[in-house]
Formats: C-alpha cells, structure tokens, sequence
C-alpha cells in the first residue's frame, strides 16, 4: 500500500493475528515494511534493508536449531539441503502470503506499478525484516516460536520419506536456493540389450553422489536419492 490508508495499529494487529506475535513498536513495525523505493520518495522513512539483513541471520540459526534438535540423527549435510529448501527466496515468498504481508507493504509508486507486492524478492525480504523486528523487541525464543510453528509444514516436507518426491526436483530446489548449480554425468556400460548407465550428480565443480540403473533417467534419479538422503559432499 502507498502511505494513504496506512494504519500501523491496523499492521500491527493484521500482523499479529497472522505469526502469533503481535509487535507492540509500531514505528519498528513500519520499518520492517517499508521497501526502499517507499522510503526514497518519502524522506525521513526508514526502509527494511538492516531489519532484513539481521532477519536473515535470525532465521537461519532458529532453522538451524529447529534441525539439530528435531532430526538427531540426520547429517550435516542432509540438514543443510533441508535448510536451504526452507529459507530460499520461494519458500519465504510462500510463507509471506500466508500472512498476509503483500496488502501490508508501503511501495513507492514506480514499484507498485510493477507489481512488486507480488514479487518474490519483495515477500522474502519482508518476512526476513518482520522476523528481526520479533527478535529485537521480545528475543530469539519468541522468533523460534514462531519458525517451529510457521516453518514446520515445509521441513516435514523436504524430510519426508524417499519415493515420496521426484528427487532430481527436490535436489535441484535445494541447490539452487543455496545459489549452486546441478549438473549429472551420465555413462554407460555393457551389451545393448543390458546396459547399465551410471549417473554422477555434480554441483559448483562437487561430485556429491553417484546413483546406477537401467536407463538414464532412473540413475540420474538415484544419484539425486542419495545426495538428498546421505547429504554426501553438500556443505
């Protein structure tokens, strides 16, 4: 929304109703959703990029415990695929809608016109400065309050049972929300009407896991399986 029609109690409450907490600083509150394009045309506005910065942050390491407490057996690696999977741009975008955040935004007019309460980078970024606004004013114990609840959906999903999914997909979402490519090496041996192919999945030069099978589809998505499931080489 642009300033006219703004309400910071009104935010505040909508808000509160969505994530369980509601922020009592509504000044705070304004800033974490103000967008920088709101805030350039609007001087004396202070825009969400340092909340977004310390929200990250904050996210990350409530995901992070939420994981090592959760899934005591699950390795490094494999915890760090689940992680990426549900702190990426997509997931938080997801999230920001169920709260409801995109009618809450303050936009500069050019962004508005764009469609920018819509875009991805926008929602993520918000929720990223609404979780620090948490964290300043009532702590990290209320922030994990609030990722155990809202982020539990996603986390069962990317650890739910093999078979479940198409790997090569899963794999692929978690790599490149963590900003590395996905590559497979595919070769085969023996008689035409007997060939086994071997897969070799790679990520940013990384050989993470070989997977075998009667075609080439199938090994690529063995390769996929046992990068998913043994995290092997993902750091």
């Amino acid at each position: 929304m642009t300033d006219r029609g703004f309400d910071p109690t009104e935010a505040a409450e909508s808000l509160g109703s969505s994530i369980g907490y509601r922020v009592v600083d509504e000044n705070l509150l304004t800033t974490a959703l103000t967008h920088p394009s709101y805030a350039s045309e609007h001087p004396g506005s202070s825009d969400y990029q340092r909340l977004e910065f310390l929200g990250d942050a904050v996210l990350e390491l409530a995901v992070t415990r939420y994981l090592f407490d959760e899934f005591p057996d699950a390795s490094e690696g494999r915890m760090t695929l689940m992680r990426a999977g549900v702190v990426s741009e997509q997931a938080l975008a997801s999230v920001a809608r169920t709260w409801g955040v995109a009618d809450l935004i303050l936009l500069g007019r050019g962004e508005e016109a764009t469609g920018g309460r819509e875009k991805r980078s926008i929602l993520s970024d918000v929720v990223e400065s609404i979780l620090a606004a948490v964290y300043l004013e009532a702590g990290f114990g209320r922030v994990e309050q609030v990722v155990r609840e809202h982020w539990q959906p996603m986390i069962g999903d990317r650890s739910a049972a093999p078979g479940r999914t198409d790997y090569k997909t899963r794999l692929q979402e978690v790599l490149v929300a963590a900003g590395r490519d996905v590559e497979y090496l595919v070769t085969e041996t023996g008689p035409q009407h007997a060939k086994v192919f071997t897969a070799t999945v790679r990520s940013s030069g990384e050989d993470l896991a070989t997977g075998t099978g009667t075609s080439k589809k199938r090994a690529e998505q063995d390769a996929a399986r046992q990068a998913l499931e043994d995290g092997t080489g993902v750091r």
